[in-house]
Formats: structure tokens, C-alpha cells, sequence
């Protein structure tokens, strides 16, 4: 391994730590990037990478199976760790015939949901005993680590047996009160729903699926919740009515009716999030809540979806939070542009009466 591929990675992941960077993406042919702040920024003082500098790259930040896959894949996800600095999660993949890697930064220390701006309510989800929470959203706004506030709550309150099942495996959390086992796709299990089916002979407590992507996984998701588990999990929508009507699409259409059921039964809520340019420096998160009130819950029994906005707006009174309002206090609070807020809405001429 050429001394100078290792020398420049260093240089490059202590440039992420340094800058407060999120991400690092690197190609053969043109210079590193990193993400900060939400915006990505050329490392111009830096040479174009080559194609042999990416092989090398690769050669030192997958395993000789990870390897095998990028190549007869085309891609591949990968955990890496440099020292006890840094954790990235990683996709390597070509373009154009052209290596290109892209790393996301998972930070070491698990922030709890104060130190991340999110609602208190939300640690009631991770004091339930059993049901179906999702955190929701496009890529890149925080779902992961809102879901790793939950479970670092729970390892630090009660003694449960916890399992995550991720692709890759993010952040790394060290028993406190809990015990807690990390499996990583494609390196401890085979598949999501395979890993999940193996739970049910485990005695688990609490399970957390890094991400829903198909119907056979969400089934599983919903029958352990169902049975006595509480299950976390992530889906990429934009918010709470996309979420149910994702999850019931997903299945063929003489089992939804049967997912509709056990949906309306075992989902404790939904909360969907955005990462907004903050003011004054940095991002702050808004969000949605779906609480799965009985009126919800109505709802999704009936296939009535389209009516839950309606009931989210009106529902503070249970804890619902509409997002709307949650920029609007944003903006109230001098934490978020008003362009911004009306930038992000989903609902901009509901949101501009707010403002």
C-alpha cells in the first residue's frame, strides 16, 4: 500500500473533523469535497484525485469481501473507522467507469434529544414497553441519530436486551444498563427481514431496523411489535401520511387490508424531521409528530390517510406537532430565516397566516 494514499486519507478525514463537515466525497479526476454546514465546499488546494489514488482508497477502507462486492456490483455499503477519531458510514460506487466514494461522519458521542433540539415528547416513545415508532425524512436529516438518542435512552435507564440491525452499522453504543447487539448486513446476517426472523430466538427487548425497504422487513417489523417488542426504524418520506401509505403500498393488494389492521394496532407514532441553515451557524432540525391517537389509528384502519394532516393540525392537545408550526416557532424564535422557512414548508400559504 503506497504510504502517500494512507498519508492523504488521514489528511483528508482530520479536514472533516476539523471543519465540522458531515461528508466526504472523493473521485478520480477532480478534487475532494467536503459537506459542511449543509453545503459543499472544494478542497481546492488539494491535486484531482486519480483512478489509482481511489483503488487505494478503497484497498484501505474495505475488507477483501466488501472489495469483491464494489467490483462485481458496482457498489457497495461499508463501515469505517480511522483510529478511535472518527466513524464513517460509506458507499463506494462507479461513475462513468470512475471509482467514486462517499462518506458520511458519525459522530462517537450519541447526543440526547435536548442536546439535538428535538421535542421532550419523543422520549416517551423510548419509555413504551412495546408498538412501532418511525423517524422519517429525505436523506442526510438526522434520522440516525435521533434514532440513536432513543436507544442511548433506553441503555441508560432500563435493562433490556437491544439489537440493531443496520447497513451499515453507524454509530457504536456501549452497554450501560442494557445489553446491546450490533448486527451488520452482509457481515452478521444476510438480509434486514433474515436478521429480524433470527430476533423472535433471541429474547429481545428492543429492536431498532436501520431502514424499511421492503415489505417482507416491515412485516416482520409490524409482527414484533405486535408480540410484545419496541421497534424503531427509519423510512426515506417526507412525512406522516406518506410514511403509512408507503409502508401499506409496499405490500400486494390483498394484504393490505391485513397491514392496515396490524398498522392501526401497533404504531405508537411518527415523527419526520428537516435539518434547516440555522442563523447563527450551523443547522436546526423542524418536524412533524403523528401520535397514533385513536382517531389515527380510525384511520388507518379505514384507509383514510389523506385526513391525517387535518388531525396532526389539531391535535396539541395529545402531543401532535404540525410542521408548519414548528418552523413558524423557528422563525418566531430568531433561529431560521422567514425565506427559509417558507423554502422547506410543504405548505407554504398555510404557513405564511402562522407567520
Amino acid at each position: 500500500m503506497a504510504l502517500d494514499a494512507k498519508r492523504e486519507l488521514e489528511e483528508l478525514i482530520l479536514t472533516v473533523i476539523r471543519e465540522n463537515g458531515s461528508d466526504l466525497h472523493l473521485s478520480a479526476g477532480r478534487v475532494p469535497y467536503i459537506r459542511a454546514v449543509g453545503e459543499l465546499v472544494p478542497l481546492v488546494k488539494k491535486e484531482p484525485l486519480t483512478q489509482e489514488e481511489m483503488l487505494e482508497f478503497a484497498s484501505l477502507m474495505l475488507t477483501d469481501d466488501r472489495k469483491a462486492k464494489l467490483f462485481k456490483e458496482y457498489e457497495v455499503d461499508f463501515s469505517y473507522s480511522y483510529g478511535n477519531k472518527a466513524r464513517f458510514r460509506g458507499n463506494a460506487f462507479f461513475q462513468r467507469g470512475i471509482l467514486s466514494i462517499a462518506l458520511r461522519l458519525i459522530p462517537e458521542y450519541v447526543r440526547n434529544i435536548e442536546e439535538l433540539n428535538l421535542p421532550p415528547i419523543l422520549e416517551t416513545f423510548a419509555r413504551k414497553k412495546q408498538g412501532f415508532f418511525l423517524v422519517v425524512g429525505p436523506i442526510g436529516q438526522g434520522k440516525s441519530t435521533t434514532l440513536a438518542a432513543l436507544i442511548q435512552l433506553i441503555n441508560q435507564e432500563r435493562t433490556e436486551h437491544i439489537l440493531t440491525i443496520e447497513d451499515p452499522v453507524e454509530y457504536l453504543f456501549h452497554p450501560v444498563k442494557s445489553i446491546i447487539d450490533q448486527r451488520e448486513i452482509h457481515t452478521d446476517t444476510m438480509d434486514f427481514h433474515t436478521g429480524l426472523y433470527s430476533m423472535f430466538r433471541q429474547d429481545v427487548d428492543v429492536v431498532m431496523i436501520g431502514e424499511m425497504r421492503d415489505h417482507e422487513t416491515m412485516s416482520v417489523a409490524v409482527t414484533a411489535a405486535e408480540t410484545g417488542h419496541l421497534v424503531f426504524s427509519t423510512l426515506h418520506t417526507n412525512d406522516a401520511t406518506q410514511t403509512i401509505d408507503r409502508i401499506i403500498d409496499t405490500f400486494p393488494p390483498e394484504q393490505q387490508n391485513q397491514i392496515c389492521a396490524q398498522l392501526a394496532e401497533s404504531l405508537l407514532g411518527v415523527f419526520s424531521q428537516r435539518l434547516i441553515p440555522r442563523i447563527s451557524g450551523g443547522q436546526i432540525p423542524a418536524y412533524e409528530l403523528l401520535i397514533n391517537t385513536n382517531a389515527v389509528s380510525n384511520l388507518i384502519r379505514e384507509k383514510r390517510s389523506h385526513e391525517i394532516p387535518r388531525v396532526i393540525e389539531t391535535g396539541a392537545e395529545f402531543g401532535m406537532i404540525d410542521f408548519n408550526r414548528s418552523l413558524a416557532e423557528l422563525v418566531h424564535n430568531g433561529e431560521i430565516t422567514q425565506e427559509n422557512a417558507i423554502l422547506y414548508s410543504t405548505n407554504s400559504k398555510s404557513l405564511e397566516r402562522l407567520l
